[in-house]
């Protein structure tokens, strides 16, 4: 009897266990490759770092910071004459810094400045996912970017602007080290101070007056904005090449600001209403007709300090100049050389230029000083018997362009006769202003009243001749004035402190001087006759004569 034979096993169950064996496997080689991946990745990562940080520079070089600062000059009045700067910078300490300009700035570069160690990982992650979001909504707009306050500090003032991972690195580390050694106001002090905001502006109190001629505590909702769009690259929201992105960076830090609570909601709306505006200060002498002046004390300075001093030493220097005395020296100078030179006649027109078309363009291509006002560039356009019309060269609007307006003014016969022809050297009486000039002529003239420019005005021509004047107090020596030529901006030629001029009469009081020494007195007389000295043997006779020879 054969002994009866078991059925075998049911497939389905083997073939689970071969599944669970498999995939335990899977989990197992997965486990491990991450394992190890997890291992290499931060071994590199610490090779990484700790290659980074071997040679990282003292950060406690901030605790030392003294940022180039520029010197400014006065007049005895106090009122400011000229500024002098590699970089134009004003040092603001943070307690003078008003709450609305630090709040631009944080809601549009850090906004949890004070509550992140100098890394903002959820900053991280945020510009991760608004960079993907803007990527599939096609958006070109700039958010709030991934690096820190204190990480843009560790690199304007310690790392370089490579692009490289070590670099990334180097900052990460030196901006924990920053946040353990610093308080976060003195960080956000360096930071607002160092940062280049375009037009030479370093800092935000240097921007303030460039972009709005205005201090920090008087910027309004919309200016202080417009300021913290410009570190994320000025020329990238330049006021007037880039407007239309400009004021949308602006608005949209407006309503950061208003997110972040530094203002309400109402302010926010308000302020994005407003347009884009600026007011870019003037980078030039403030005081009218005293850049000779402002000169003379840069070349003294720069002698007596040096470079670094006089560019970036915040030097405030205060002068002997009278601002009125000034402007009265530089009018007694030009109209006495206006008047000199009007005896040697008229030497024609600057140039010539069609007027058939827009004349204002034409006009515009040419250059004129920009220190002799009232005197104004312009284009002959008709001649009358008795007047000429003339057009002024349109003026430029700060986005540089020209205006678009067309100004003319009525030039007189009697006031143009000065520059009559001659002939046998004697002037013609000229009958028409035809006489005297042609239309698409390129003149000068200026208000008979500078008070008056609705008046008459004149027909006028930059002299050839040159001149100085220099006031000073007879008592204390103190300069009160210089004018050191007609025109600053044709010439920066010092006539007052850099010509040489023949002595004339100045060496009497030498002569006179070794007189009284020699027990003369003001009362003695002398022949005034020929005199003849012996100089001694073998010397001829000196007999001094007049510089005339008689």
């Amino acid at each position: 009897m054969r002994a009866p034979t078991l059925p075998p096993p049911p497939a389905p169950r083997r073939r689970k266990k071969r599944r669970r064996s498999l995939l335990l496997n899977f989990l197992g080689f997965a486990f491990g490759t991450f394992v190890l991946v997890f291992i290499a990745g931060s071994a590199g990562a610490g090779f990484l770092i700790w290659q980074a940080s071997r040679d990282l520079p003292d950060y406690e070089s901030l605790s030392k910071y003294e940022p180039p600062v520029m010197t400014r000059i006065h007049a005895h009045d106090g009122s400011l004459i000229s500024e002098f700067a590699r970089e134009r910078r004003i040092f603001v300490p943070i307690n003078n810094v008003p709450k609305l300009v630090i709040g631009a700035f944080l809601s549009a570069e850090d906004r949890r400045f004070y509550e992140h160690g100098g890394i903002d990982m959820q900053g991280v992650l945020r510009a991760v996912f608004a960079a993907v979001e803007a990527k599939i909504h096609g958006s070109n707009r700039r958010t709030q970017g991934a690096s820190t306050i204190t990480q843009q500090v560790a690199k304007n003032f310690l790392l370089t602007n490579e692009r490289s991972i070590e670099r990334k690195i180097k900052e990460a580390i030196l901006a924990i080290r920053i946040e353990g050694a610093y308080s976060k106001d003195r960080i956000l002090e360096l930071y607002l101070n160092e940062i280049f905001l375009g037009m030479n502006s370093y800092g935000v109190g240097a921007a303030a007056l460039t972009y709005f001629n205005k201090e920090l505590k008087d910027l309004t909702i919309e200016e202080a904005a417009y300021l913290a769009a410009l570190p994320k690259g000025p020329n990238n929201y330049h006021p007037f090449r880039q407007k239309a992105k400009a004021t949308e960076r602006r608005n949209w830090i407006i309503g950061q600001m208003a997110e972040n609570g530094y203002i309400t909601k109402e302010q926010a709306e308000e302020a994005r209403k407003k347009p884009l505006v600026v007011n870019l200060r003037p980078n030039t002498v403030r005081i009218e007709s005293a850049e000779f002046f402002a000169e003379e004390v840069r070349r003294t300075l720069l002698a007596k300090y040096g470079e670094d001093k006089l560019y970036g030493g915040g030097l405030s220097v205060r002068t002997t100049l009278d601002p009125q005395l000034q402007k009265l020296a530089r009018t007694a100078l030009v109209d006495g050389l206006v008047k000199f030179d009007r005896i040697k006649g008229w030497r024609g027109p600057v140039s010539h230029i069609d007027i058939s078309g827009d004349w204002g363009v034409a006009l515009g291509k040419i250059s004129n000083p920009g220190d002799i006002d009232p005197w104004r560039l312009g284009v002959v356009l008709e001649t009358q018997k008795k007047k000429a019309i003339v057009g002024f060269k349109p003026p430029r609007q700060q986005d540089s362009t020209l205006a678009k307006d067309r100004e003319a003014v009525e030039v007189s016969l009697d006031d143009m006769k000065w520059a009559a022809k001659k002939a046998n050297g004697k002037r013609i009486t000229p009958k028409s202003t035809a006489d005297i000039l042609t239309p698409g002529d390129v003149v000068y003239v200026s208000p008979n009243d500078p008070n008056n420019v609705q008046g008459a005005w004149s027909l006028m021509q930059i002299p050839q001749i040159g001149g100085g004047l220099v006031a000073m107090d007879p008592y204390t020596g103190r300069v009160l004035a210089i004018a050191g030529g007609f025109s600053y901006d044709l010439s920066q030629f010092d006539r007052v402190t850099q010509a040489k001029r023949q002595p004339g009469s100045s060496f009497k009081p030498f002569v006179y001087a070794s007189a009284i020494d020699n027990g003369y007195k003001p009362t003695s007389i002398v022949l005034d006759a020929p005199i003849e000295i012996d100089q001694g043997p073998g010397q001829d006779v000196w007999k001094p004569k007049n510089y005339e020879t008689d």
